[in-house]
């Protein structure tokens, strides 16, 4: 059976459902995700905006964005993810004349081909190539030496999730990627300069309290540290909804899968769409000065309960919540489920899990702002510029604690105290693997 896919749900129902829409078991619920439009269920329950948070900045700035854009050549590290993919779309609307897509999703990559081929209005350049290698590969510098100097470059490969540090090991990976890989790039970029180089970061990198927002706070650094030499900015913004990986895509893969709901009962978030998310990087990149780090004016009351937006998802699609006291009594109601079910079961917990914090915040008490300059983007400026010996001494002393045949994630975390005097780690001895 040929995979089912409605143009706002990008997730397919998978091969093996084929059973499921011959029988009729299930054509109700099919029926009832082929129905749901996501861009308006972010609108109406997550974002509460119908229009981009961003429009007013985008047509007030039009003629310099197509300026930097029009006729200009753009590489995208990572372009196939959520973000990378949605700053390219952002792009394509000022007609850039070259697009290089990099990362290291090959399916991710055809997708994404396939997407902007497939979008009415879109207009991809000729000169347009998307190549599945990873960006400290020797085949990359190859590519860069032929294909470059570009004028815009963008760099979203990283590491994004705080699941992703639960032992010395994926914390190491974090922070090759995260750190040192950024670093790399940018002695690359040393020898074939942008016009405008920009690295994703994340509202987590103030007051961080997990290695993710530490590794990304470190990235800052590093960035800043060359903004003296290339023009470089960064972004910190709220989740991106429904994003790939994320919790929400998350909720949409329970539902196609027939699988409880299950979610932190009291942990807050900005969020963006997908659509804002690629502006706000486009807006950053093109718009800003060396060194400024952007982030969405967005207020305190405007954060969402993931548990919310899973309650409101289910009414969307006609469903009442079961609220469930264990994980195992919202696996065992899920597996007794019908086509004809009204209610659907739901565990939602205390968040007990490493590295989480009840809100996020977008910038720190010391750090200087311009709220000015832009309708629903604020700007730190003049953050703190370390030196580049300063930087490659904090990456040699990384080096040489992974260098050690074994160590603990708690000597990572004291490491990365030292560095960043404001990261303040939350431990409690469990990761969200070990949560459905």
């Amino acid at each position: 059976m040929k995979k089912l896919v409605h143009r706002k749900c990008p997730t397919p129902i998978p091969d093996y459902q084929d059973i499921f829409v011959k029988s009729g078991i299930w054509k109700n619920q099919i029926i009832r995700l082929l129905n749901f439009n996501l861009e308006n269920f972010i609108a109406e329950h997550v974002t509460g905006r119908r229009e981009s948070l961003f429009q007013q900045d985008i047509a007030a700035n039009r003629e310099a964005l197509y300026e930097r854009i029009g006729g200009k050549s753009a590489l995208v590290i990572g372009g196939a993810g959520s973000i990378g993919s949605s700053f390219i779309k952002a792009l394509l609307r000022f007609h850039p004349a070259r697009l290089v897509v990099v990362d290291t999703n090959e399916n991710g990559l055809t997708e994404l081909t396939r997407d902007l081929r497939s979008t009415n209005g879109m207009v991809v350049p000729p000169n347009y190539l998307t190549y599945p290698i990873n960006l400290s590969d020797a085949v990359f510098r190859k590519m860069l030496k032929q294909k470059g100097p570009f004028d815009i470059v963008a760099n979203f490969a990283a590491h994004k999730h705080v699941r992703s540090e639960k032992d010395p090991y994926s914390i190491e990976a974090m922070l090759d990627n995260n750190f040192f890989k950024a670093k790399a790039l940018l002695d690359l970029l040393l020898d074939y300069p942008p016009k405008h180089f920009f690295c994703v970061s994340t509202d987590k990198a103030a007051n961080p309290v997990n290695v993710m927002g530490a590794s990304k706070k470190l990235m800052e650094e590093v960035i800043l540290a060359y903004s003296q030499k290339i023009p470089i900015t960064s972004a910190r913004f709220a989740n991106v909804a429904f994003s790939n990986g994320s919790l929400l895509a998350g909720f949409l893969d329970r539902l196609w899968k027939r699988q409880p709901l299950s979610s932190p009962s009291d942990i807050k978030r900005y969020f963006v769409s997908p659509e804002e998310s690629g502006q706000l990087c486009m807006l950053a990149c093109l718009l800003g000065e060396s060194g400024d780090i952007f982030f969405p004016k967005l207020q305190s009351e405007e954060m969402k309960r993931f548990s919310n937006i899973g309650i409101d998802l289910l009414k969307t699609m006609g469903y009442e919540p079961d609220f469930c006291k264990t994980e195992q009594e919202a696996r065992e109601k899920a597996a007794r489920m019908n086509g004809h079910s009204s209610s659907y079961p739901v565990y939602y917990f205390p968040s007990d899990t490493s590295g989480e914090k009840p809100f996020e915040e977008f910038y720190t008490g010391t750090e200087e702002l311009d709220l000015d300059r832009f309708a629903a983007l604020g700007i730190i400026k003049n953050a703190p510029k370390k030196d580049l010996s300063e930087i490659e001494a904090t990456l040699a002393k990384i080096e040489a604690l992974f260098s050690k045949e074994t160590i603990s994630k708690n000597e990572v975390v004291q490491l990365l105290e030292e560095f960043i005097p404001d990261f303040k780690h939350i431990e409690r001895g469990k990761n969200l693997d070990e949560k459905m």
